[in-house]
């Protein structure tokens, strides 16, 4: 059984966040105690927004108007041994070859060995979810059984039909088992912001988001995807 990690309120707005480390290589993580949670996403997704939104820590993670800010792997300490990691965005055409594939080997490695990864935030833009790239990272973060949690962003660019409608569209192309979770969000109206950091803390104390029955998580693949998984490193 796990030691249990000491948790603030799941409302908690994470008043003493701060940033830990970059890192470029798998030997530059920090210490594997603890428990953490990636954020992937599609660049220009509002995956740094989400993150700002949900620590209400505005200019934590950086926003750029340019896709793919994100380069590294960024570690934030939310409370002593819980961490948010900001992975690098995908999808950026203007990247080169080299730099996916370096990115694609580095996050593999990274959810195949991380023993303290407790589950992925995904973020997709609700106006173009679930593209080839958000379904390769889904299959990356759900490879070893962990959780997935899904924002919807960016739902403010679309009428409350049109996003109820996006969500269920959504909703209807996941797995049945209540392993992969769905919301729409908005960092810029605040909309969605507590559940997301309600699940946010549930994944950290490794409990189930949805309705279904929680997996046992094995130490990691034992064949985890190839660097050539389509979309994986950029």
């Amino acid at each position: 059984m796990r030691p249990r990690i000491h948790r603030a309120s799941s409302m908690a707005s994470y008043p003493h966040v701060r940033f830990v480390t970059s890192a470029n290589k798998l030997v530059q993580l920090p210490p594997d105690v603890g428990a953490e949670v990636a954020v992937a996403g599609r660049s220009n997704a509002g995956k740094s927004s989400a993150i700002n939104a949900i620590t209400q820590r505005k200019g934590l993670a950086r926003t750029s108007k340019s896709p793919g800010a994100t380069r590294l792997l960024n570690f934030f300490e939310l409370e002593p041994n819980r961490r948010l990691v900001d992975l690098p965005g995908y999808g950026f055409a203007k990247v080169s070859g080299d730099m996916r594939a370096h990115w694609g080997t580095l996050l593999q490695g990274y959810f195949a060995k991380r023993g303290t990864l407790r589950g992925t935030i995904v973020v997709m833009d609700v106006r173009h979810p679930l593209t080839d790239h958000d379904q390769a990272m889904l299959e990356l973060a759900s490879g070893r059984g962990l959780p997935v949690h899904i924002l919807l962003t960016k739902t403010d660019k679309l009428g409350r039909g049109a996003a109820g409608n996006a969500l269920q569209a959504v909703r209807r192309e996941l797995p049945r088992d209540g392993n992969v979770t769905v919301q729409l969000f908005s960092a810029l109206a605040g909309d969605g912001v507590n559940e997301a950091r309600s699940a946010l803390e549930k994944l950290l104390d490794g409990m189930p988001i949805g309705g279904g029955r929680k997996k046992e998580t094995p130490a990691g693949p034992a064949d985890p995807a190839g660097v050539n998984e389509p979309g994986i490193g950029g």
